[in-house]
């Protein structure tokens, strides 16, 4: 039976995540009775655990079976009521959660666990895009962004902006911290995925200073200020385009199509699949900004009873040795859709469920503990033997939660290891005390 890796698996990155949260500066002041490290941990085991509910946390922290886990598996020596870890992390401010990240991916990158995710040229494919995890048309507070419905009713919204490394060939990913995208101070305007990504990407790129970067990203991205934003902090870039939103980038293609001066290629796999492609270097984006040039390729996906059609512009020159490559990078952009924001959504993160809004930073730090939850269980998917062994065992995340759970309220559990061990080859076999009251 393997191990559980030292700073790989649940132990590790909690240790790391436990030891981060506690340089997170302490807004109430003075010696309250709650650490605050403890109500981070046990906001961070709500989504550990795939809670649907804080009312349901709050049963397990009052349960002495429940508690004790919380206190061998998470290192949470007291844990807060749900009033009160409302009240301790509304105050949190989201930027300071971000090291914890950081601290993460750092580990990533030590244990060599982050090689198998290059991808040209030794680069990362970083897919971002945004989505909603708060609607209401009565709660509120002054970072909510407001959307004004015809008929005057208002409804108020935050929402996020992810970025995830990706790979085509993985079907984990690895999620950086996100950027919320709420209403900023002394605002008045609300804030969109544009203005959340001018936030996003330098701060990526003051956290992670050396990582090569390919940025992919949908059509709402290719614009000038944006590409020329990526520029400056050294990232490349693989952003789809469409015809009715880049009418002069197309005309170009058009225009040097009817000239000949395109190049096409074609090949078809073992599969019966036929990879169509076209491509052209050194258009202007549009006829406002001629200074920023691109490269345009388009690819076309055939099988007997089915085209796909895909349109993108890249800062690499694109010829017949990158072309396939560059297709499927661009493709790997829907990896942020399909197993990241669909799985935190339908896959027992309860992603859209409200654990409460508070009046500052509370839904927010939710979300980022929420994001780091599934940032632990991606790495632990990626590298955990026994994670994977329960995993399979269990045959669905889904189930694997349920399990997790079960064990987690009915047995006293003293690590991380004995936990999967149960689940893998059945409690009967492990030293589990059951909940005899």
């Amino acid at each position: 039976m393997k191990k559980l890796r030292k700073a790989l698996s649940a132990p590790g990155l909690l240790a790391i995540t436990r030891n981060r949260f506690r340089r997170v500066p302490d807004h109430r002041g003075g010696s309250p009775s709650i650490a605050l490290s403890d109500a981070l941990m046990s906001g961070l085991a709500i989504f550990g655990l795939k809670c649907p509910s804080l009312l349901q946390f709050d049963q397990q922290r009052r349960d002495p079976v429940e508690a004790h886990n919380l206190r061998t598996l998470y290192g949470v020596e007291r844990a807060p009521c749900d009033t009160q870890m409302r009240e301790i992390l509304d105050g949190v401010d989201p930027r300071c959660l971000r090291p914890t990240f950081k601290a993460v991916f750092s580990h990533l990158q030590r244990g060599k666990a982050l090689e198998s995710y290059q991808y040209l040229d030794g680069h990362y494919l970083l897919s971002i895009d945004g989505t909603g995890y708060f609607s209401s048309s009565t709660v509120h507070c002054s970072q909510c962004c407001v959307k004004t419905h015809q008929d005057g009713e208002e409804t108020y919204y935050h929402q996020l902006l992810a970025g995830v490394l990706v790979h085509p060939d993985h079907r984990e990913v690895i999620p950086l911290a996100p950027e919320a995208i709420t209403r900023q101070d002394g605002h008045t305007k609300n804030d969109c995925e544009r203005n959340a990504a001018k936030r996003l990407l330098p701060a990526i790129r003051r956290e992670h200073p050396h990582l090569k970067l390919i940025v992919v990203e949908d059509a709402l991205a290719a614009n000038a200020p944006h590409i020329k934003l990526l520029k400056a902090l050294d990232m490349r870039f693989i952003l789809g385009v469409k015809p009715g939103d880049h009418k002069a980038l197309f005309a170009q293609v058009e225009e040097k199509t009817c000239r000949e001066e395109v190049e096409t290629w074609a090949f078809t796999d073992e599969d019966e699949v036929t990879h169509r492609f076209r491509a052209v270097n050194g258009l202007s984006l549009n006829e406002a900004h001629p200074d920023v040039i691109v490269n345009f390729l388009e690819y076309w996906e055939e099988r007997p009873k089915k085209v796909r059609h895909f349109t993108w512009i890249t800062d690499f020159f694109v010829s017949k040795d990158n072309a396939f490559d560059l297709s499927r990078g661009g493709r790997a952009r829907w990896k942020i859709e399909n197993e990241t924001l669909n799985t935190l959504k339908n896959q027992g993160y309860h992603f859209e469920h409200n654990y409460g809004h508070g009046q500052k930073y509370l839904a927010t730090v939710f979300s980022m503990l929420m994001m780091l939850a599934f940032l632990i269980d991606q790495v632990q998917a990626l590298c955990c033997p026994l994670f994977q062994q329960a995993h399979q065992r269990q045959h669905s995340k889904i189930g694997l939660w349920e399990k997790m759970r079960s064990l987690f309220r009915s047995f006293r559990i003293e690590s991380w290891e004995v936990f999967f061990l149960a689940m893998i080859k059945g409690h009967g076999l492990y030293d589990l005390t059951p909940d005899t009251s």
